[in-house]
């Protein structure tokens, strides 16, 4: 009799590990499959995000397209990815900022477009690797090139950026590309825009660069380093009768 109480106990704990087990497998199951309808919730989620965001830009550049047509301006516009470049059908120049400057891929494309390309130079490259990087683009069969220089990387902290003013004369010594200086970006304060202005026009820089803002103060970003309009009207009375 005790050897059959003792099977039916031991019996018994086998069939309450064996529930137990399932049981935890089960869930185990169920948790997987709560965390799969998660993951493909979030995913529908960003998704729908991104749709809305490519929607914004989408019509900002419609707001740009319009704006430009109604005040006869022409419209520049950066752009960062390849695959963007439907995005920028109303634009008239498009831009490669300095952080992009050997994005080959997108270079490449660029070189297969037949609207002019303003290619900002790297804050740490040098003049030839930037001569280089404008070559993927005219190689595609798109010569309308224009430089600019945003001022390079140095051990100098007075301002954001060291401008290169000495690019301008070596551009034009070493090819037949157009040369713009934009003085914010390397000042990074507006008080510094002017002077540097002169400067580039008297190194033979083809053009200027310029932020404006109505509110610097307020603006969401670069605004220390932005002209408001009445400083832009004297940049333009200062410089303008040499450009």
């Amino acid at each position: 009799a005790k050897k059959e109480a003792d099977k039916q106990k031991r019996d018994a704990l086998l069939e309450l590990k064996e529930e137990s087990f399932r049981l935890k497998q089960q869930t185990d199951n169920e948790i997987k499959e709560k965390k799969a309808e998660l993951k493909q919730s979030e995913d529908r989620l960003l998704s729908r995000e991104n749709n809305l965001d490519k929607r914004e830009e989408m019509l900002q550049k419609r707001d740009e397209s319009i704006e430009q047509k109604e005040n006869n301006l022409k419209c520049v516009s950066e752009i960062t990815d390849a695959g963007e470049l439907s995005l920028f059908k109303d634009v008239d120049i498009l831009q490669v900022g300095s952080r992009n400057m050997q994005n080959f891929e997108l270079l490449r494309a660029l070189g297969k477009q037949d609207k002019p390309v303003i290619l900002k130079r790297g804050f740490a490259n040098t003049i030839n690797e930037w001569l280089f990087a404008a070559e993927y683009i005219t190689s595609g069969g798109n010569k309308n090139v224009i430089l600019c220089e945003r001022g390079i990387r140095t051990f100098e902290d007075s301002t954001r950026f060291t401008l290169d003013l000495s690019a301008v004369p070596v551009i034009k010594s070493k090819s037949n590309l157009e040369i713009i200086v934009d003085p914010c970006h390397a000042a990074g304060n507006w008080e510094y825009v002017i002077p540097l202005s002169k400067a580039a026009i008297a190194a033979g820089s083809d053009g200027l660069m310029i932020e404006v803002h109505n509110d610097p103060e307020h603006a969401l970003s670069d605004g220390a380093q932005s002209l408001t309009p009445a400083n832009f009207k004297k940049l333009v009375s200062e410089v303008g009768k040499w450009i």
